[in-house]
């Protein structure tokens, strides 16, 4: 009885109950002023069919349930429909009369006029299983629709969410291998760097292990992270670069992707660091902007080089990211010109009052 929709709350019982006083009133209407039947007899007669017309529209949900419009032929539909109205409407009748004639001992009079009518009460009778049996498959039709839509909704976020952990596995083992590469290389030639870097790199895959189930993270804990990976390259490239930050404090506790960064800084070491001989100086700039956390990244680089192969991935990776998070493909701007490039993140806050809350509470 659980799966009958008038059944399942209060609200629709209360529904079926307007729906039988409704009835009970035009039947009244119908059978004193319209068929000239006495009083009493109008009475009982409109209350007993309708208390008996609200158990059959409770039962009529059976055969909307069970003869499916989307598994029969609509011939068989049909069909099965006719034989179930021709009961349903036959039997309401009769309950009518026995109620009537063997219970309430209405006399000869009643039943001259109830035979007269008995036509117009069975066509009445399969109008109303008409009506109620369509308004049970509507309901059946929207309520799968609704439950179409949200296992729809729900595998979305599955694989949006399988792309994204996809798309942060990228980021891990690409820097872990150059990492190794350059400690192999290190073990010989100086092994105290060597030490120093596997120690720092340990550090960097713990953060990595603390936080990769993450969404987002504040941007202070990411720039942490960031400040131990560029000390590992440190060690490996010396005086190749330097590392400075331009931004508010109240940038730090503004939340941003998990290691959405991280892709920024291989790039540039990468692409800048590698191709030139001169000193590469890397900026990092942080603001509020229009309800965005705006972090640039900028460094100079050598307009002669030739491009390493491979160049791209990790902004693209960035920029994907962002899309599926964010479901927006504007968010990152790339510039690079007079030996300046350029990367640009916009954040959206995801409430412009919180940021502006953030700031607020940092002035304090």
């Amino acid at each position: 009885m659980q799966d009958n929709p008038i059944l399942r709350n209060f609200r629709n019982i209360v529904i079926l109950f307007l729906y039988s006083v409704s009835f009970a009133v035009i039947s009244f209407l119908i059978l004193f002023f319209g068929l000239q039947l006495d009083l009493y007899s109008s009475i009982v007669e409109s209350l007993v069919s309708s208390i008996l017309l609200s158990g059959l529209t409770i039962i009529w949900h059976y055969p909307a349930k069970y003869i499916s419009i989307e598994q029969y032929h609509l011939l068989k539909v049909f069909f099965s429909h006719l034989v179930s109205a021709v009961i349903s409407s036959g039997l309401w009748v009769l309950l009518i009369y026995i109620v009537m004639v063997t219970v309430f001992n209405f006399g000869t009079t009643y039943e001259n006029y109830f035979y007269k009518t008995i036509l117009w009460r069975f066509l009445v009778g399969f109008l109303l299983y008409a009506i109620v049996v369509s308004f049970y498959y509507l309901v059946s039709y929207y309520s799968e629709l609704q439950e179409r839509s949200l296992k729809e909704s729900e595998l979305k976020n599955l694989v949006t969410q399988a792309e994204l952990k996809s798309l942060k596995f990228q980021i891990n083992p690409h820097f872990i291998f150059n990492s190794l590469n350059s400690m192999s290389a290190l073990t010989e030639i100086d092994p105290k760097k060597a030490k120093e870097m596997i120690i720092k790199l340990a550090d960097f895959l713990r953060y990595i292990l603390a936080t990769n189930e993450r969404e987002k993270n504040k941007l202070s804990e990411e720039l942490k992270n960031i400040r131990l990976y560029l000390d590992i390259e440190k060690i490996r490239f010396e005086d190749k670069f330097d590392y400075s930050e331009e931004m508010n404090e109240e940038c730090n506790k503004a939340e941003i992707p998990n290691m959405i960064l991280q892709p920024l800084f291989e790039n540039v070491i990468k692409h800048a660091v590698y191709e030139t001989f001169d000193k590469v100086l890397l900026t990092l700039k942080c603001s509020f902007e229009e309800g965005y956390l705006k972090i640039q990244l900028i460094n100079n680089f050598d307009e002669s080089s030739r491009p390493r192969k491979g160049a791209g991935v990790g902004l693209k990776n960035i920029n994907d990211r962002l899309n599926l998070i964010y479901r927006r493909n504007d968010l990152m701007e790339v510039k690079k010109e007079k030996g300046i490039f350029s990367v640009t993140l916009f954040i959206p806050c995801e409430d412009q009052t919180k940021s502006e809350e953030i700031i607020s509470n940092a002035k304090k």
